[in-house]
């Protein structure tokens, strides 16, 4: 009997228990008086991030998306778009093709070697999606050799050009670029000259001189002729540029002054009305020197008959301010602006600054002020630095390929290339962006297309992480930056 009570008595007191329970939870609800459980922010979308860190423990790698959420007012520092405020189109990002670049590109790699690559740089699918190259109109500080498409005996002339020949550019630059077009079909080039033949100049040499009056209309006419070989062979050149680096003209490689007043004619008087005459749509864009030198495109720009010929000013970035294209920008703001050359190097080694100051002067800098597109210098070049012709001894490719057995090495400058090229595609525009908050050590450029897809490229230049928010179309993300990295946010 004992035993029977007992189990009685638990019996009573765990029913009693129970029912005391779900009166609580009835009254009461999940918590104690007044609870309420945390609300959870609606989740609107999604945005991929690619990061890329200092220490190399990211390279461009794809994250976790980001949830894209409705706005609250949460005091976080913040980047806010204007996606109705339209900058600039964007025409594209890449490198030049140099002959030094295709000799190893075509010479140094295997055909599977080579087809990897090139699908690594122009397939925005498979790799970084570069769409836009320069090159040189016969060869430079980076070609295996002086030449141009016109080179003669000493102290004879060809005024009619009936010796002009690409035929140079046959053993390594065409096929390669052949190679290229056929996986990125809208490639945009942009060809730019370091001499013209030595029997145009004033010291028949390709190393400095100038080029003689005299020969301005042949010149104009050598231009009209590289344009439709190029194009014979499937080619199509979208601009050129007068004259690289046309204040630079004591090298040891090919080379020639040109001042502003001297472009000015050449452009106003012979290049422009021979491009309308012959029906050339290539464009014709000025100046393709430094930073450091305002007065050179905007003075050209000035004279109202060359300005109908021009599209717009080139920069390169070894002196000055970046700033440079935008004061260019606001007395011209119907042309377009370019940087056409930057090269990296052994004299500065760290990853992370490298990848730092690209942002800040060349990525994120070139493109709030107003350029169309960037380009870096060398696509590839050598574990020795080369091929070399006299130029820079120790400049840096895009990609290092080892001349003995093809391997390839991705330097910085590749993935500060990837974080721009891969998303933001040709006919994308720069949009307006505006911040709040401390953002200290952060930079960032906005960009949209028709699609309606947003790219955002923020850099964190501070020692330590940085959490913000990115506004747009009524919603936000909230992300978290490491220390010294490159994000590439991605959403429609």
């Amino acid at each position: 009997m004992g035993s029977i009570s007992v189990r009685l008595r638990d019996l009573v007191s765990l029913t009693i228990g129970t029912l005391l329970l779900v009166h609580l939870n009835a009254c009461s609800g999940d918590g104690p008086p007044g609870y309420e459980p945390p609300k959870q922010a609606e989740e609107i979308g999604k945005a991929s991030l690619w990061l890329t860190t200092g220490d190399r423990s990211k390279l461009l790698n794809q994250e976790t998306d980001i949830p894209i959420t409705k706005l609250d007012d949460s005091s976080l520092p913040a980047i806010t778009l204007s996606l109705e405020d339209k900058k600039q189109h964007i025409e594209g990002f890449g490198a030049a093709l140099t002959g030094s670049a295709a000799y190893l590109i075509q010479q140094k790699m295997n055909p599977s070697q080579r087809h990897a690559l090139l699908q690594e740089l122009f397939d925005p699918g498979v790799g970084i999606g570069l769409s836009y190259l320069r090159m040189t109109i016969g060869s430079s500080d980076f070609s295996l050799s002086d030449y141009t498409y016109n080179d003669l005996p000493h102290g004879q002339t060809d005024y009619n050009l009936e010796r002009f020949s690409i035929e140079k550019d046959r053993e390594d630059v065409i096929p390669v670029f052949r190679e290229i077009i056929n996986i990125a079909p809208n490639l945009k080039i942009m060809g730019s000259p370091w001499s013209p033949p030595a029997w145009m100049k004033t010291n028949n040499n390709l190393r400095g001189g100038k080029l003689k009056p005299e020969a301005y209309e042949v010149y104009a006419e050598y231009f009209v002729k590289y344009i439709e070989a190029f194009q014979a062979e499937g080619i199509t050149v979208d601009a050129v540029t007068v004259q690289n680096e046309p204040l630079h003209f004591t090298a040891g490689y090919p080379c020639m002054e040109m001042n502003s007043e001297e472009q000015n004619v050449f452009i106003r008087d012979f290049l422009g009305p021979k491009f309308k005459s012959k029906g050339i749509s290539t464009d014709i864009i000025l100046y393709d020197h430094n930073w450091d030198n305002t007065h050179f495109a905007i003075s050209i720009l000035n004279d109202p008959e060359t300005r109908e010929y021009v599209s717009g000013s080139a920069f390169h970035g070894y002196a000055g301010h970046v700033d440079a294209t935008g004061i260019v920008h606001s007395s011209h703001p119907d042309k377009g602006l370019y940087f056409t050359e930057i090269s990296g190097g052994e004299w500065a080694t760290n990853f992370s600054d490298n990848l730092q100051w690209n942002m800040s002067n060349i990525f994120i800098g070139t493109t709030r002020n107003w350029s169309k597109n960037v380009l870096m210098w060398n696509l590839a070049l050598d574990q020795d630095f080369g091929p070399k012709n006299n130029g820079c001894q120790n400049c840096r490719g895009v990609v290092t390929i080892n001349n003995n057995n093809g391997q390839v090495t991705r330097n910085v400058e590749y993935y500060s290339l990837g974080h721009f090229s891969k998303f933001v595609r040709p006919g994308a525009w720069r949009v307006g962006s505006n911040t709040s908050g401390n953002m200290d050590g952060i930079e960032h450029v906005a960009f949209s297309d028709q699609s309606g897809k947003k790219v955002v490229v923020i850099s964190n230049n501070n020692n330590e992480a940085k959490e913000l928010k990115v506004k747009a179309d009524g919603g936000q993300l909230i992300y978290n930056l490491p220390a010294k990295s490159v994000i590439t946010l991605v959403w429609n």
